[in-house]
């Protein structure tokens, strides 16, 4: 055996090389695109991204709609899209896709409207509710719509289904199955394992907690599920079956006929599709170019159609966006908006997240700016940490005593801990498909005494107290679960009471709808636990009336972004669309319909439910270990 120490150094010294010289390259890189970016910028005040005359605006959506992106770092993001890797979870904001509709409506450049959804992800029917009224408003000036894609989704069909025509391709999938709320459950798992899960709960259909002492869903957790199931599935059905003109009985939900009608269409989702009357027309991708260059024309290159990307969109007209900002900030008296969106944790948390010490500051800066008359709070949330929502609870209290009304405006989700913040508002808004309620608390651990002693690991020791050294290695002793139960009693008692407090309920009314029940916005409103139906617009519109407020703007509070942050994303941001330009052709956005294709490899679906399953479990950081969660929401 050669044991040369000089092959060895020559060796390392050239790996070394090899290193140095990738992080050289990849730092010039950088510095080349930063400065073509430069160049581009302050050689030219012509913008990057133009809107042809006669063009049609793709409304192409990749990623998850959501009321509130969460925080990414400018240069992470920046060098992704430099080295072309794509964003595992991309997100699109509601309030832009909304914007966009709105503005291209007025927009004479742009003739059609064409929804190329195939890339858009989870959206939830009450935000696909808000996009489908703006579309719809789009088509009050006479201009059509068009939906093309090689398959849809259920979300991504109900958008389809505003449209003036829909497109699918000859070999294209369609299928709309339902709602439902499956999960996985480790109970024998957990046995096996030798982990004792202690289980701390109170309210009869609060479920977040049987994945853990369950290995199947409990009767009243069906139960509770299956009525707010089968009332956004109804709303779903009615807005579809209305926009396409048929009876809400051409849902195949029995498999029977759903099999027979398959059949009858020899056997192909896509004609199975258009015989169902779901889409207009099969066409190729070729057809479908060609019938939209009849109506648009053909785009510079003359080999696709006119057209221009909803990004592009956004980019080409954010100067006039901005503009139109700053006339409409003039005036002094402000309804503040906050976003509450994602899990309620304790402390300071990210955007995507909500903190209890970062949400309250956004709160208390409300309240301590004069301009502010009146505060909407929209809350997109299944709920979290107890303590953390006690906290934001706290600032909505303040704010109201400071004299500024308060409105929680319920988006897909405001359930639990969601709840919690919204029920000091001096009036609620929910969408009728917001999923709400679920008005319980439950605390949860699980010790691993068992677990070590197969491994011959053993704790033991001596204390001054009962409760000395408590920990998860270690046995729970019946004086500590009792007294951990205690405090959840507690909780919940402190949960009930607040609600009653404040929707006018006796703890007994409140306590026989609450019980950890999840229920739709549209019965939650009978119930009492919501004033009004509406979205946003309406909550903003209600809360200046609180505050008696005749001429106002609206400002967004939210988290400021420090000055390092802000400058790399208004640099990186112009790099970004200087590689977009050089590394993209326009019409792979806007006809290659296969690129955001769905993943139904069974093997990634699995290993990523697994991985979000613990990353929820890992995220759980209330002081006092309770919880008013809303497993079965979603999120």
């Amino acid at each position: 055996m050669n044991n040369n120490p000089g092959i060895i150094k020559r060796f390392v010294s050239s790996l070394w090389s090899v290193l140095s010289f990738t992080r050289s390259l990849i730092v010039n890189l950088v510095f080349f695109i930063l400065l073509f970016a430069f160049i581009g910028v302050f050689s030219s005040g012509e913008e990057q991204f133009q809107v042809p005359e006669k063009t049609a605006l793709v409304l192409n959506i990749v990623g998850d709609v959501v009321e509130q992106k969460r925080e990414v770092d400018p240069m992470d993001a920046f060098l992704s899209e430099a080295m072309e890797q794509k964003d595992d979870k991309p997100e699109v904001l509601l309030s832009d896709i909304i914007d966009v509709i709105g503005k291209a409506k007025k927009d004479d450049r742009v003739a059609i409207l064409v929804l190329q959804l195939q890339g858009m992800n989870k959206a939830g029917l009450t935000k696909l509710q808000d996009i489908a009224a703006a579309i719809e408003d789009f088509k009050e000036s006479g201009k059509q719509v068009i939906a093309l894609g090689d398959q849809f989704s259920q979300d991504q069909y109900y958008l389809a289904s505003t449209a003036n025509n829909i497109w699918l391709n000859p070999q294209g999938f369609m299928l709309l199955d339902g709602y439902g709320r499956y999960q996985m459950y480790f109970k024998s798992a957990l046995e096996k394992l030798s982990i004792n899960q202690h289980i701390f709960r109170v309210g009869t259909f609060k479920s977040a907690v049987e994945p853990f002492i369950r290995d199947d869903m409990s009767d009243a957790a069906k139960e509770a599920n299956k009525l707010w199931l089968a009332d956004l599935w109804m709303q779903y059905k009615e807005d579809v079956a209305k926009r396409r003109g048929f009876a809400i009985e051409n849902f195949d939900e029995n498999i029977d006929v759903l099999v027979t009608k398959f059949s009858a269409a020899e056997s192909s989702f896509a004609k199975y599709a258009l015989n169902n009357n779901w889409v207009d027309h099969l066409k190729s991708r070729q057809e479908m170019r060609a019938q939209l260059i009849d109506l648009v024309g053909k785009n510079k290159k003359g080999n696709s159609y006119s057209h221009i990307g909803y990004q592009d969109y956004i980019a080409a007209t954010s100067s006039v966006l901005n503009e139109t900002t700053e006339i409409s900030n003039h005036a002094s008296d402000k309804v503040a908006i906050i976003v509450a969106k994602g899990t309620i944790l304790d402390g300071t948390q990210k955007p995507g997240t909500i903190g209890g010490d970062s949400t309250a500051n956004l709160l208390r800066k409300a309240r301590n700016n004069d301009d502010v008359k009146a505060v909407v709070l929209r809350v997109d949330s299944p709920g979290g940490s107890a303590y953390a929502s006690e906290i934001i609870r706290q600032e909505v209290e303040l704010l109201k005593k400071a004299g500024k009304p308060v409105v929680a405006s319920m988006g897909t989700y405001a359930a639990s801990g969601g709840y919690w913040i919204s029920a000091p508002a001096n009036k609620i808004f929910a969408a009728p498909s917001t999923i709400t309620g679920s008005i319980g608390i439950f605390g949860m651990m699980m010790t691993f005494e068992d677990s070590l002693s197969k491994m011959g690991v053993y704790t033991d020791g001596v204390g001054t107290t009962d409760i000395a050294g408590f920990g998860p290695t270690q046995a729970l002793t019946p004086g500590m679960a009792n007294l951990f139960q205690l405090s959840i009693n507690r909780g919940y008692q402190e949960f009930i009471q607040l609600v009653a407090s404040n929707r006018n309920m006796t703890l007994e009314q409140v306590d026989a709808i609450a019980q950890g029940r999840v229920w739709s916005g549209k019965k939650a409103k009978e119930l009492g636990l919501v004033d009004e139906l509406g979205n946003l617009t309406d909550a903003v519109v209600a809360a200046a009336e609180l505050a008696k407020l005749d001429h106002y703007d609206t400002l967004l509070i939210e988290k400021e972004q420090s000055s390092r942050n802000k400058i790399m994303q208004q640099l990186l941001g112009k790099s970004s669309s200087l590689v977009s330009l050089f590394t993209t052709s326009p019409e792979h956005v806007a006809i290659d319909l296969a690129s955001n294709a769905v993943n139904n490899k069974p093997l990634s679906q699995f290993l990523s439910m697994m991985k979000t399953e613990v990353e929820q479990m890992n995220q759980f950081n209330d002081p006092q270990g309770r919880y008013t969660l809303c497993v079965a929401c979603g999120n």
